[in-house]
C-alpha cells in the first residue's frame, strides 16, 4: 500500500511541475500582446495551454519511466 500512494504522491508532483515549467515556457511567448481586447481570454488561454501541454509531458514522461521498469519483466 505504501507503494502505491508513493507513486500517487510522485505522479501529482511530476504534474504540477511540468505544468508550472509549461507555464513559465508559454509566458514567454506573450500570447497577451496578439490578443490586445481580450486581455483576461489570453490569460485563461495560457493557464489551459499550460495544463494540457504540462500534463501530456508528465503522462509522457511517467509512462517512460514505468515501461522501463516493465523491461526487466522481458528477460
Amino acid at each position: 500500500m505504501k507503494l502505491i500512494g508513493l507513486q500517487a504522491i510522485l505522479t501529482i508532483i511530476s504534474h504540477l511541475s511540468f505544468i508550472a515549467l509549461a507555464f513559465w515556457a508559454i509566458s514567454a511567448l506573450h500570447i497577451e500582446r496578439l490578443m490586445t481586447f481580450y486581455p483576461r481570454q489570453s490569460r485563461v488561454l495560457i493557464v489551459m495551454l499550460a495544463v494540457a501541454v504540462g500534463f501530456a509531458c508528465s503522462s509522457f514522461f511517467l509512462d517512460f519511466i514505468n515501461n522501463v521498469r516493465n523491461l526487466g519483466y522481458l528477460l
